[in-house]
């Protein structure tokens, strides 16, 4: 790989969770930290405080695993891709960003957020979801597999207007059982992780 070191020989390499895309925090590496953390799996830096390599996690076992190194189009800069053991901050938080180093969904995630937040506010006059959760686990159960049936029928027949409808609607009702349920979509990806082969 080649890489421009600048004019002190040191490159920015963003550290980021390979499974969750966080961003974890940012170091520099010159060339031997570079060669470091090829040989040995875990992301050396060079300290430009300290004078010296320091692999991170020496002093606390946080140590960040290496997964891959990828190259920016300048040749300037690392994505460094890992699976941290531990907090990656020094102050004890996932990331140097004061942020948990969750899975995120994209707009699934916003949507159990939302989810959350109406059965919590219980305003059955003003939130469908609320007023579903109301009526109990069974019935947000069967309302599930309503929407099962419905996207199945859709999925038979040539209309892909409504069948995106119905899987919406499917993933929607979903969510809250989910919620209801006591879980997240981080249970589910967990138990697929879990079945990878």
């Amino acid at each position: 790989m080649t890489i421009k070191y600048d004019q002190n020989g040191l490159v920015p390499a963003i550290i980021q969770d390979a499974i969750t895309k966080n961003v974890l925090m940012l170091g520099y590496m010159n060339e031997a930290a570079y060669k470091k953390t090829i040989d040995t799996k875990q992301v050396t830096f060079y300290s430009r405080s300290k004078k010296r390599l320091w692999t991170k996690g020496e002093a606390s076992g946080n140590f960040l695993n290496l997964i891959a190194i990828k190259n920016d189009c300048d040749n300037d800069s690392l994505l460094v891709q890992v699976k941290p053991a531990g907090p990656t901050c020094h102050t004890g938080t996932d990331t140097c960003w004061k942020e948990t180093n969750n899975s995120n969904y994209g707009f699934f995630s916003t949507l159990e957020n939302i989810i959350k937040e109406r059965v919590e506010n219980k305003d059955t006059q003003k939130s469908y979801v609320a007023s579903l959760f109301s009526k109990g686990i069974n019935k947000v159960a069967q309302k599930v597999g309503e929407e099962a049936v419905e996207t199945v029928i859709e999925a038979m027949d040539n209309n892909d207007e409504l069948f995106l409808y119905e899987s919406a609607d499917l993933m929607f009702h979903y969510l809250m059982l989910l919620q209801a349920k006591g879980f997240s979509l981080k249970d589910i990806e967990n138990e697929l992780k879990g079945r990878q082969k």
